[in-house]
Parts: structure tokens; C-alpha cells; sequence
């Protein structure tokens, strides 16, 4: 199939080559050019805009940072809408705010272009082997037409309700790695305090109750000082910040979201935005007095 990209960046680049590789055609853009570039390079076409993109392909997929990034590629000057003909099918695969989801589908319908949102979870590794979990909002019936093409760029795809659905699931998760990767930063701060060689603490620990997919991810990372980005911090601040307007909305409390995010904005102020998540290590080890990787 002929499928447009939009949105090449940590996650998109390497999304848009598995489906590259599973011998789809891919019209991509990009406002980085070395990024189109690269995917060019893998046998990708070049489009001259977002407008210019919608216009030559039946399915285009959006992967883009933020609400506001999203609603000026699809509804914008020389957006997706602009250059859309009838019955394309959108699939938003950014993480955004759910009301933001719900009105660019209105936005879409009027075109009569078909739209689910479609954010992902597993961070940059999991987008290189395709193997990400991927969560839907929209139509059902839609999800069912384009959920092989998912299946090329994540190990699932599942159906979680009307759209805004997907990003809502997606808030959940953020929420839920936010905590995980900050109580393994807290627990092996104790660890390193006390005296007890981390390593092991992480060998003991890893096949009980307490092993998790982000700490057997994470916590490497942290013994190592390797905070290279998987998933910088500055979009988990983001996300976070989407799951307390959320929250806000619909009446849910989320005072340990609160704390996270606080955490992850002095890391900000502090020159590490763009580390992976796990340097939340950074925060305890400035608490403590130590040093990372000690």
C-alpha cells in the first residue's frame, strides 16, 4: 500500500522504515530534512508538505510531539485537510490530549476523511524491532481495516473505545511508567546508600513481585549512567502534563502523577530535558548527596 508519513523523529523514523521493509510505499515529510533524508535514503519518496503528502496516498500516518503540533499539521495552512481527498484514512499515532484527538476527528469528518488515534508505548527499541504496543481510539470498523498495517510496526494493536480512547489508554500508561521508573530511581538510591551493590539488588529482585518491564529496562540504565533518550524527558513531562488536564476534566485525583511530573520538571531546569526518562535517577542522586553510578 501507498502510505503517507508524517512526523519523523525518534519514534517515527525507524516506524516508517518497518513498514519500508515490510514492502509498503512510504511518501513521507518532515520539517527536519535530514530526517526525510534518511528515510528517502531507505527507499522512501520525499513530499513537499503535509498538504502534499494527504494528497498522494489513501492511508497517512501522523507522529508528531504534541496537541498543537498534530492540529497545525492536520487543520493548518498547507495541512494534512488541505490536500486530503475523500475517504482517506488518518491514523494519529501521536501521544496528545484526548479532547485534542476528538477535535481533529471533527475536523476530519467534515473532509470526510476517516480518523483513529494510535499512540504507542516501548520507546525508541521497541519502534527499531517493531514491537510496539499500540492503543486505538476510533471506529471499529476502521481499526479492523488498517490493523495488519499496525501489526508491522507493533507486536499489538488494540481496540480501546471512540476515539480519544487510544490516548486516554496511552495517559494511563504514562502514568503507570512515570511511577515504575521513579520507584526503581528511589529503591536503588536506598540500595546504593546502604551500601549494597546494585547489580545484585537488581539479580535478586528482577524475578519476583517486584520485576517489572520498566525496571529490567530502566534500571540498567541508571547503573550505567546511560541516559541516552529512548524517551526523553521533556515528553514525559508532556504526557504528564495531558494526564493532569485529564484528570482535571473528568474529576480523577492523580497527586503521585503530580509529583512525578514536578520531579521531571526539575530535571528540566536543571539541563537534562532531553535524557531518557530513567535520569530521574539524577533527581534522588541530587537529593542524596551521591554521585550516578555509584
Amino acid at each position: 500500500m501507498k502510505i503517507g508519513f508524517i512526523g519523523l523523529g525518534i519514534m517515527g523514523k525507524p516506524m516508517a522504515k518497518n513498514l519500508l521493509k515490510a514492502g509498503h510505499s512510504i511518501v513521507c515529510y518532515d520539517v527536519n530534512a535530514a530526517n526525510v533524508a534518511d528515510v528517502v535514503a531507505a527507499g522512501a519518496t520525499a513530499g513537499r508538505s503535509s498538504a502534499d503528502v494527504a494528497a498522494q496516498v489513501p492511508l497517512l500516518i501522523t507522529m508528531l510531539p504534541n496537541s498543537p503540533h498534530v492540529k497545525s499539521v492536520v487543520m493548518g495552512e498547507g495541512g494534512v485537510l488541505e490536500g486530503a481527498r475523500e475517504g482517506l484514512i488518518l491514523i494519529d499515532m501521536s501521544s496528545i490530549a484526548p479532547l485534542a484527538s476528538q477535535e481533529v476527528e471533527k475536523a476530519c469528518a467534515q473532509k470526510k476523511v476517516r480518523m483513529l488515534d494510535a499512540p504507542v508505548s516501548g520507546g525508541e527499541p521497541k519502534a527499531i524491532d517493531g514491537s510496539l504496543a499500540i492503543m486505538v481510539g476510533g471506529e471499529k470498523g476502521l481499526f479492523e481495516e488498517v490493523r495488519g498495517i499496525l501489526l508491522v510496526m507493533g507486536a499489538t494493536a488494540v481496540h480501546c473505545g471512540p476515539i480519544g480512547a487510544g490516548n486516554t489508554t496511552k495517559l494511563a500508561n504514562q502514568i503507570i511508567v512515570a511511577l515504575n521508573i521513579a520507584a526503581v530511581a528511589e529503591a536503588f538510591t536506598l540500595v546504593r546508600k546502604a551500601g549494597v551493590d546494585p547489580h545484585l539488588v537488581f539479580d535478586a529482585i528482577k524475578g519476583g513481585l517486584a520485576g517489572s518491564t520498566v525496571m529490567n529496562a530502566k534500571a540498567p540504565m541508571m547503573m550505567d549512567s546511560n541516559f541516552k533518550p529512548g524517551f526523553k524527558i521533556d515528553l514525559h513531562i508532556k504526557d504528564l502534563a495531558n494526564a493532569l488536564d485529564t484528570g482535571h476534566g473528568v474529576g480523577s485525583p492523580l497527586p503521585l502523577t503530580s509529583l512525578a511530573r514536578e520531579m521531571m520538571e526539575t530535571l528540566h531546569s536543571d539541563g537534562f530535558g532531553g535524557d531518557d526518562h530513567s535520569a530521574l535517577a539524577r533527581y534522588y542522586a541530587k537529593l542524596s548527596g551521591t554521585k550516578i553510578g555509584e
